[in-house]
């Protein structure tokens, strides 16, 4: 059944490729391999009827705290598309399991997440699509994006399939859907995950009423292996078989059987605003740049000869979820765990519902001469509820036990966004009241723009001061063998400072920062061990007596002579706790290739890319916790000066997306040191396909 499914994707790309390349020939084609030209002309017939579907579309973002729209440019570039299926990131800079749909941590601290709330999708944040990450579209015909990629075979390979769709209805009102499925088999034993969501979302945008709605269902069920017995199978193979190491990775032996993680969580936002204001005589507006493809998103008018002007506006937001994880080990790994605590279940369950509602009045940026920004007054209460396993004392009996937290918090925001120079936000907010009382949180950061050298230029800076309790799971976890209660940990509290400067006409872009963190707080794994000095998996929650300070710079640097091209992005990073927060030293991505068109339609890009990261002790996985947290310290080891390097083609013609890929080319090579978790080696040598195309119809 799977296979038919495959090859039904694969024709029917095949023939909407082939009905779109018919169509656009006889209509005199897009172009320079453009994916759209909202600006290209079309013949008409004899009784004056256009025969071109309209393609322009506009894409956004929206900020979750009030809904405010945030323009982007439409999600169709080539660029680096050939990365944009790895789990590891587009540049390589997250630790993974190996395979593809497998949990993972950015090895840059800097691009950490700073706050959760169900920490157990924290490691799938590449699937998960928060509702400022998704791209509302206004599109004048209905618009569908197809993606697929896939690796191997039907044994040990890798798919992921995308679909995205989007129509208006009239010119305030759009309605749109989303499917991801992702399959990856794993090319070691028991290591297999699949991923699924899917979404709806719609949008209302006028000049007086607006909404934005978005609905999800995610499950995600992931096998767990523990990592391979032997690092040596990958390292020195040759002295794990004998002889000349003619075996598979199938063939190495893991440490867990019959054991599986399994997340399904419902997600519901919606946003939505009333406007208050006044219509004037519109001014002269400028004309559009016929050089672009897409355009940022437009504003709403409701009269033609007339703009409204924004005084003031009222805002509603509910964000609503509900998590279910799961945790089954069905058969027991050999001197894996220390402790058991709960011995009639083999299934550690635990659910979370979240309802945040929020209250804004703002007073509008731009109305009057004195209106230098828009000032924003709200409230929210925030409502978790937890359940859990646990035992009534001294009887061993088992029971759900069920944790309810509230508070209410206070907030405002100042943000100018209509000056052409300069633009900033700040934002603070503070517990009044609840289970979070004493929390607060303040973050600013500003923009300016200017032209250097004929080209645009910018340099901004961010800052954030936070004082939070650590999330709900570092503060209470039952399990079958990790267990503690702790409801006295301190709050964090975390202070950083980041520039970022970018020169478009060196293709140069700099960012530094310095974040201290007081109270760090983190999973840590205890000295365990056999009688015969087998380290056994032991987890805690401790927090750093001293603070801790991590300091950050990186360097992206593009190059081009002729139809060559080199871009290359260098971190460089450094805790001052290493045995508590381990970061590597560097972090290097180098992207080579050479870009050009054949045929004058066929946008064509051949390269080879490497990612490499200095040794460091990289954060172990626990997979009854799914999480990373420190390795053991009886076992310890080092992961990375190992560069992972790939060669790949990348195409776009007209409305269609297209690479090959062999990732890992140099499997086999240097030190064979290729973990990107401790004990978790990266799979093997591996060709990849994609696609990606767009239908207006």
């Amino acid at each position: 059944m799977k296979n038919k499914t495959i090859s039904y994707i694969l024709v029917t790309a095949l023939l909407a490729l082939f009905a779109q390349g018919t169509i656009a020939q006889s209509q005199g084609g897009f172009g320079s391999g453009e994916i759209f030209n909202p600006f290209h002309k079309a013949p008409k017939d004899s009784n004056n009827v256009n025969l071109t579907v309209p393609k322009e579309i506009h894409q956004w973002h929206i900020d979750e705290a009030l809904g405010t729209v945030i323009p982007v440019n439409a999600d169709t570039l080539q660029y680096m598309y050939q990365n944009w299926a790895q789990t590891e990131g587009m540049n390589g800079e997250y630790n993974i399991l190996g395979n593809m749909g497998s949990p993972r941590q950015s090895r840059i601290f800097f691009n950490r997440p700073t706050t959760t709330t169900f920490d157990f999708l924290a490691p799938y944040d590449y699937f998960i699509t928060r509702p400022g990450e998704l791209f509302f579209t206004d599109t004048k015909s209905p618009y569908t994006n197809l993606t697929y990629h896939t690796s191997g075979d039907k044994v040990d390979g890798d798919d992921r399939f995308r679909a995205y769709f989007s129509r208006n209805a009239g010119k305030h009102f759009g309605i749109g859907g989303m499917f991801d499925y992702l399959y990856g088999r794993g090319r070691y034993d028991n290591q297999s995950s699949a991923l699924m969501n899917f979404s709806i979302f719609s949008y209302y945008r006028s000049d007086r009423y607006n909404y934005h709605l978005l609905a999800s269902r995610y499950h995600m069920k992931l096998a767990e292996n523990g990592g391979i017995t032997n690092d040596d199978y990958i390292k020195r193979p040759e002295e794990t078989d004998g002889s000349n190491s003619n075996f598979t990775p199938a063939d190495i032996p893991v440490r867990m059987e019959k054991t599986w993680n399994r997340n399904e969580v419902y997600t519901a936002y919606f946003t939505h605003n009333y406007n208050f204001g006044f219509y004037r005589q519109k001014s002269i507006k400028a004309e559009a740049d016929s050089t672009s493809t897409t355009k940022a998103a437009p504003a709403i008018d409701d009269s033609d000869d007339k703009e409204f002007v924004k005084v003031a506006r009222i805002t509603h937001t509910i964000d609503f979820s509900t998590g279910k994880r799961e945790f089954r080990n069905y058969e027991q790994p050999t001197n894996f765990y220390a402790d058991q605590y709960l011995r009639f279940d083999s299934i550690d369950s635990y659910r979370n519902i979240s309802i945040e509602n929020r209250v804004g009045l703002s007073l509008c940026e731009g109305f009057s001469k004195w209106a230098f920004a828009d000032v924003t007054a709200y409230a929210s209460h925030r409502y978790n509820r937890y359940t859990m396993p646990d035992t009534i004392a001294d009887s061993g009996v088992e029971y759900a036990h069920r944790y309810n937290e509230h508070t209410i918090f206070v907030g405002g925001i100042i943000e100018s966004k209509l000056k052409n120079t300069i633009k900033y936000r700040l934002q603070g907010e503070t517990a009044i009241t609840g289970d979070d009382l004493g929390a607060f949180s303040l973050e600013g950061e500003g923009k300016l723009d200017f032209n250097l050298w004929g080209k645009p230029a910018s340099i901004a800076a961010k800052a954030f001061s936070k004082n939070n309790r650590p999330s709900f799971y570092y503060r209470h976890f039952h399990s079958e063998h990790y267990w503690w209660d702790d409801s006295e940990l301190d709050k964090e509290f975390k202070t950083r400072i980041e520039l970022d400067a970018n020169i478009e006409k060196t293709r140069t872009r700099i960012r530094a920062g310095i974040e201290n963190i007081k109270n760090y707080t983190y999973f840590a794994s205890l000295p365990a061990a056999t009688s015969d000095g087998t380290p056994l998996s032991k987890l805690a929650v401790l927090q750093a007596d001293d603070n801790i300070q991590v300091i950050s710079a990186t360097l992206c640097q593009g190059l081009k002579w002729g139809i060559l091209n080199i871009d290359t992005e260098l971190t460089y990073q450094r805790s001052t706790n290493q045995e508590i927060l381990p970061l590597p030293d560097f972090n290097i991505y180098a992207n080579l290739y050479i870009k050009f068109k054949i045929a004058k339609v066929l946008n064509t890009e051949l390269g080879a890319d490497v990612r490499y990261f200095t040794a460091y002790y990289a954060p172990d996985y626990s997979p009854a916790l799914g999480q990373f947290c420190l390795q053991n310290p009886g076992d310890k080891v080092e992961i990375g000066d190992y560069p992972i390097a790939s060669v790949y083609a990348n195409f776009l013609l007209k409305e269609t997306r297209f690479y090959v890929k062999y990732q890992h080319v140099n499997e086999g090579t240097g030190n064979r040191n290729y973990f990107l978790a401790p004990h978790y080696p990266l799979n093997p040598a591996t060709l990849w396909l994609g696609l990606s195309w767009n239908f207006y119809n």
